[in-house]
């Protein structure tokens, strides 16, 4: 984790720095019983000696008191900096989805869904359980060891240096250790996302794979990645094999030295057996703290490719934003108006090229063409769901640049060919993003958009659990309740995007039907590929390398012979 990213997290600690003090005090007590400890076992060997039974029976009475000192203090910090380290993880969570819910779509168009997930799932986690092993562990053992370390200076500094001639090279083994874990998590943060990304994926996509019997091959897709993901795992549980085992060698050799020293100073006179069973038991009380210290490196190593990960999302900046002198756009009446608007989604490849546009409130223009004319990139402007290169857009003549977001697409409804139902109630997927709502007004939404008859027919109704993406419904029931979402959402402007291009006959009428009744009174763009939907339109536009090349209602561009709109109704007729 770099020290960029360690200031980073200070922000989300400082609101509870009055609950992390009072689990430092805790934790203080906690530490201050370890030399007590040592001390009494050091006098229990010198009461023995004497004989001194009142003296050795009082012992361990102090010693439980000790020890429950130390069960109380070590509860206070154990539960006050989980509590923290929780809060913080939960902040950081919220804080990166809010995020993701303000970056463009061109980020999430190259992005993969099961990453993000990952990222806000797995490694948000990670760090929680980073930081609450930092307070309950890490700060009590750092504190421990300098309390026992200053205890054993104090009976015997010469046996004391000497126990800590094997601590710079133990340091170093470890910090070599940590960053090669550190490499490796890296490495298996990003397979095990990958493999999210992967069961994402498939799983969205699962009536394609069945329909193409494409099982076997994305079995053996799934089998390859899971097997990059386990090397990636082995590689890091490997290291932390051999990381345990020569530590452990270290601690041997210190010990050792420990007692061959220890034992020549008794001889010599310089330290009395009490004092060096005080000594021995303090060694004791610091190995733990030091194995735990390593352990918890590793995984601090570990954690930091997670806090990488997420600050990363964190760094990421809308291109997309408000404009600070941005004000409300109010109820508008429905004009639009194109201004030479150039837009590319890759510098040097121009999709609209100074396009110019005029809709009247009211007028609904379909827009045709070929693939890649630029048809949905135009309507996708229009609510800013991308910035345009140059130009304007204007809505009642204000500059849809110089409103807030929010309030723009407030005034814009779309109904896309692929609608998205969310899992919850057929009311709420009606009443999408409000969270208050008069079911009467959902209702006629649905009446509106012929989908009131067949949501009766479930048992529950406007109550019935739609699963994951609607996928109980069908393609022509999906569409009539994104239809009565739009209804509800009661929009001056309306962008009608292939709507009914995937609906068999019967279902493409009663759609027809209700996007007539969606359409009055609004000012509409209409994209389809189907011509016998565009026929009623107030005006066609014809689309071609970005620009307009043909205007006109049906009947005056289908009596063009050469014109390329009489071009798609011939071939649409002969097929």
């Amino acid at each position: 984790m770099n020290k960029a990213h360690y200031r980073q997290l200070l922000p989300y600690l400082r609101p509870h720095w009055l609950t992390l003090a009072i689990a430092t005090s805790c934790t203080l007590g906690y530490v201050l019983t370890m030399p007590l400890i040592a001390y009494l076992l050091g006098q229990v060997a010198e009461y023995i000696g004497q004989k001194d039974l009142e003296a050795l029976l009082l012992l361990p009475v102090l010693a439980a008191l000790l020890f429950v000192m130390r069960g109380i203090f070590e509860y206070g910090q154990d539960a006050l900096m989980a509590g923290v380290a929780f809060q913080v993880a939960m902040t950081l969570r919220l804080q990166t989805y809010a995020h993701l819910q303000r970056l463009n779509f061109d980020y999430f168009e190259r992005a993969q869904t099961g990453d993000l997930t990952y990222r806000l799932t797995e490694d948000v986690d990670r760090i929680g359980e980073v930081l609450n092993k930092l307070f309950h562990q890490a700060l009590p053992c750092v504190l421990q060891l300098i309390a026992i370390l200053a205890y054993m200076l104090y009976l015997n500094w010469p046996l004391t240096l000497t126990t800590l001639l094997l601590a710079p090279v133990m340091a170093g083994l470890i910090g070599w250790f940590g960053e090669r874990l550190l490499a490796l998590s890296r490495r298996s943060q990003n397979q095990v996302s990958t493999l999210s990304a992967l069961l994402t994926e498939v799983f969205g996509g699962i009536r394609l794979v069945k329909a193409f019997a494409a099982e076997d091959y994305e079995i053996r897709r799934f089998a390859q990645a899971a097997d990059r993901n386990r090397q990636a795992k082995y590689a890091t549980e490997r290291i932390k094999a051999i990381q345990y085992p020569v530590v452990g060698f270290l601690e041997a050799i210190a010990v050792a030295l420990l007692f061959l020293l220890g034992g020549w100073q008794i001889i010599d006179g310089n330290l009395t057996g009490s004092e060096f069973i005080s000594f021995i038991t303090a060694v004791a009380l610091i190995i733990d703290p030091i194995n735990l210290l390593t352990a918890n490196f590793n995984e601090y190593k570990q954690g930091q490719a997670s806090v990488d990960r997420v600050f990363e999302l964190l760094a990421v900046q809308p291109k997309v934003i408000d404009s600070p002198d941005a004000i409300i756009l109010s109820a508008v009446q429905g004009k639009v108006e194109y201004r030479d608007v150039s837009f590319a989604y890759r510098p040097g490849q121009p999709i609209l090229k100074r396009l110019n546009l005029i809709a009247q409130p009211g007028e609904a223009i379909a827009l045709v063409g070929a693939s890649g004319a630029g048809k949905t990139t135009l309507v996708n402007l229009l609510p800013r769901f991308y910035n345009f290169q140059a130009g304007q857009i204007l809505i009642d003549g204000i500059d849809i640049q110089s409103v807030t977001l929010s309030s723009l697409r407030q005034q814009i409804g779309i109904v896309p060919q692929e609608t998205l139902l969310f899992s919850g109630t057929i009311a709420r997927n009606i009443a999408f993003g409000q969270t208050h709502f008069d079911l009467k007004a959902v209702r006629d939404a649905a009446k509106v958009a012929n989908a009131h008859e067949f949501i009766l027919q479930f048992p529950e109704g406007y109550e019935t659990q739609l699963g994951e993406r609607g996928v109980t419904l069908s393609g022509g029931q999906r569409q009539r309740l994104a239809i009565a979402r739009a209804v509800l959402l009661n929009p001056r402007i309306l962008i009608l995007d292939e709507a009914t291009s995937a609906l068999d006959s019967e279902s493409e009428a009663l759609v027809q039907e209700a996007l007539e009744r969606l359409m009055q009174g609004r000012t509409v763009f209409i994209i389809a590929h189907r011509l016998t939907t565009v026929r009623r339109a107030s005006r066609i536009l014809v689309l071609e390398q970005g620009q307009v090349v043909e205007s006109g209602t049906h009947t005056e561009l289908s009596s063009q012979p050469n014109s390329r709109y009489a071009s798609f109704c011939a071939q649409q007729y002969l097929t």
